[in-house]
């Protein structure tokens, strides 16, 4: 998935960063929690170095990724792939609400590749619900679902706006892949709040990777939510937005943002603390400084790297090309 704030591109100098602080090699067994955790590419990472992972994420369709890459291990029944993709096309939710030849004028996804997502899902939630697949199994297909389907969304990378035309590469007929399976110890997937969460667990290393900015994660992927929880909500506007307003983050308030996150690092249950942050975020340099300062010892180390662009450049208020990134480091006394 094309995602914001993925730290794809900055594993390396994640990983780097964390050994050198912590002393922990590849292949140390220790619990690691990724508590902003998106698509995962983080909790993965450290799943497949050896430690026991903890993840979270307040969306749903985050907590259905990582559901599959941080507690499946192989092997997992692939025979129901071909099933699925053989499934008739159906006039669903998706179809109905996110389809142009509904009469809904939003174009999302082509008519019949709507209309095959809408089969998969119903299908799954069939065979879960009458107990013929297990709960691995239904997150493995699931999550793979959800990332098969927004391969084909006709937008500029998130779910904000859709395009007029659909563009030719979202035109080709959906086929539902499977996503890798990730080997290691099994670990826990959370969907909660992350400072009640934080009271409830404990481990060795804590990463944190909030938003940044204003802009809520909710309504950038509202219909990768939607087909996640399949919950046929009430939708709103020229974009079809669900209700999100239990999921509104308060790291993307001005207001909220300081007093969320020393909340956090106060009761957070970790020897070391990591913190990913730029310099264009809400929260200045010298108040994340002065904040985990007065738990333990601090330091910080940046990386500059090319921003996410999910727009035209005409249509950006920001000149800069490339961001910096600071990874905040505490040890916790």
């Amino acid at each position: 998935m094309n995602y914001i704030g993925s730290k794809y591109s900055l594993l390396d100098f994640l990983e780097t960063t964390i050994e050198e602080v912590t002393g922990y090699k590849n292949g140390d067994n220790y619990v690691f929690a990724d508590l902003f955790a998106g698509t995962g590419i983080v909790g993965q990472t450290y799943k497949a170095k050896g430690c026991t992972v903890i993840s979270n994420d307040i969306q749903y369709y985050s907590y259905v990724l990582n559901k599959h890459y941080i507690e499946n291990i192989p092997e997992l029944d692939t025979s129901l792939l071909a099933t699925l993709n053989a499934l008739e096309p159906v006039e669903g939710f998706i179809y109905k609400n996110y389809c142009e030849g509904s009469g809904s004028s939003r174009n999302y996804f082509t008519n019949e590749n709507g209309m095959k997502c809408d089969a998969i899902r119903i299908e799954l939630e069939r065979l879960h619900s009458t107990g013929q697949i297990n709960d691995h199994l239904y997150f493995y297909y699931l999550a793979s679902l959800v990332n098969s389907i927004d391969k084909y969304a006709n937008t500029a990378s998130v779910y904000g706006a859709f395009l007029k035309h659909i563009k030719k590469s979202d035109q080709k007929d959906f086929q539902l892949e499977l996503l890798p399976v990730v080997s290691g110890s099994i670990g826990e997937a959370y969907n909660d709040d992350i400072n009640i969460l934080a009271r409830k667990i404990h481990g060795d290393v804590l990463y944190l990777d909030p938003p940044y900015n204003a802009r809520q994660y909710c309504s950038n992927y509202h219909v990768l939510e939607t087909i996640a929880r399949y919950d046929n909500p009430e939708l709103s506007g020229v974009t079809g937005l669900r209700d999100s307003s239990d999921q509104k983050s308060k790291f993307c308030s001005k207001r909220t943002v300081s007093e969320t996150f020393e909340d956090l690092i106060k009761n957070a249950q970790f020897k070391y603390i990591f913190l990913s942050y730029n310099n264009e975020g809400l929260m200045s340099l010298d108040t994340i400084k002065e904040i985990m300062s007065r738990y333990g010892e601090y330091s910080f180390f940046t990386k500059e790297y090319r921003r996410f662009k999910a727009d035209k450049d005409e249509n950006r208020n920001i000149a800069a090309g490339s961001t910096t990134e600071y990874l905040h480091c505490l040890i916790k006394q």
